[in-house]
This record gives structure tokens, sequence and C-alpha cells, in this order.
């Protein structure tokens, strides 16, 4: 029954009842705000698509995004540094291209959303674009720091570059400016208030600031992850191969 009633609702009632789903329709290549009075039977004839299979991954629209509940603390640093560079890649090549798109197609038609949509169609691109930036050092710099004191620890090394690598790091100077950089989303949250809704808000808004408070509590686990298990792993580890390196060439 329940598998005829989404076919037979609008793609708006559909995404007003759970605004996950507008993020299911978008890999389906339907925006919901496109179609929104058709049905969802309608679309897809039009589309092509299978309706059984969207019908489906709308069920559990929060199937392909929840974090896993995975024993971190108890991974060795290469798997949980392989966590975290897959969930940048979720981050940079799905959540935050659908936001813009979101927000590409936004118009609130709303006196109390207008300055909002102006708003976040200037900030979001200048967000995207540090996010970006912030992440893609992240990985040049500071992952490739530590898998190399991991290598390091196993005797796997060139002294004249660790030497030079240890010189020009430090991964607790690294966790104090990660933890100072932590609030991306600051500025987000005072243009829209905290994502605050009125009674009347525009389903558009309502499927922006879903998006937005989930990718917000992403990038909180995203944060405990690094900051509560890689940095103390880390540095544990750095400390290891000072110790060892330095007794080593005093030996020399």
């Amino acid at each position: 029954m329940e598998k005829i009633a989404l076919r037979s609702k609008s793609i708006s009632e559909l995404v007003d009842q759970d605004n996950v789903r507008a993020h299911v329709l978008f890999y389906f290549g339907i925006k919901f705000y496109e179609y929104s009075e058709q049905t969802l039977e309608q679309v897809c004839q039009a589309k092509g698509l299978s309706v059984d299979l969207v019908v489906r991954e709308l069920e559990s629209p929060e199937a392909n995004f929840d974090e896993s509940e995975l024993p971190l603390i108890s991974y060795p640093i290469d798997l949980i540094i392989q966590y975290l560079k897959h969930a940048h890649y979720l981050f940079v090549k799905q959540k935050l291209p659908y936001i813009g798109q979101l927000l590409k197609g936004f118009k609130a038609n709303h006196p109390d959303y207008n300055g909002i949509e102006k708003d976040l169609k200037t900030l979001f691109p200048l967000f995207l674009e540090d996010f970006i930036h912030h992440i893609y050092e992240e990985e040049d710099s500071m992952f490739k720091y530590i898998m190399m004191l991991e290598r390091a620890a196993h005797g796997q090394y060139n002294p004249s570059r660790l030497y030079q690598l240890m010189e020009k790091y430090s991964l607790q100077k690294c966790a104090i400016e990660h933890v100072a950089h932590d609030d991306e989303m600051e500025g987000i949250r005072k243009i829209t208030k905290d994502y605050h809704l009125t009674a009347d808000a525009p389903l558009h808004v309502k499927v922006i600031f879903s998006e937005l408070i989930q990718f917000e509590k992403n990038l909180k686990v995203h944060a405990r992850v690094e900051n509560e298990i890689l940095f103390p792993k880390a540095m544990a580890l750095e400390n290891e191969v000072r110790k060892k390196f330095f007794e080593k060439t005093k030996l020399n």
C-alpha cells in the first residue's frame, strides 16, 4: 500500500514529508522544484526510470548518507586516514555539488527568505572554495606526513627526508590549528539565523536548510574523528619515531 501511495503522490508532497528524499530524486535526475506538481509515476515515465527502483530508494532515503558506526578508535592509522579521505570524497563529489545545485535553482519568492537567498548564493561559492582548499591541503601535507611516520615506524624511510619533515611539521601545532578551523559553518548559520524556519517557509527553503544541517552534522563527526582519534594516535606515533630516529643518530 505504501509503495502505491508513493507512486501517486506529487513530488512536492514526497519531499515535504521527508526532505532527504530530494537528495534521492536528485541522483535520479529529478530536481524536485522542476517537477513539483507531477506525481512520482508521471515523472518516472517521462524520464524512462523504473518506478519500483525509485520507490525502493525513497523508502529508506537515509541509507546511503548516514555515517557508519565504525570502531575507529581500534583502527590502525592508515585505515583511519582512508576513512577520512573517503569522507572528503563524499563531501566534494556528492554533498556539496548537490547543495550547490539546490542553491542554483533557489527562488525564495518569500519576504523572509529573499535576503537569505541572495546571501547564500554569494557566500556558498566562497565557502566551497575555502573548504576544498582546506581538504586538499590536509591530504597533501598532514596526511602524507602521518603516513610517512607510519612507514618510518617500520623502518622504511630516508633519514634526511624524515629529518626535514619532522623539523617542518608539528602535529601538536596542526591539532591546535585544526580545532580553531573547525567551525566552518558559522557564516552560513548567521545568514540562516541558525536554520530558523517560519511556519510558511517554502519547500525549497526547508530542503536547503535540511541539507545544510545534515552537512554540518557530518562535519562535526568528521572533526571528532580527526581531533579525538587521528591526532592522538598520530602524535604518539610522531613521538615514537622522533625518539627512535635521534637514538639511532646518536649511535652513528
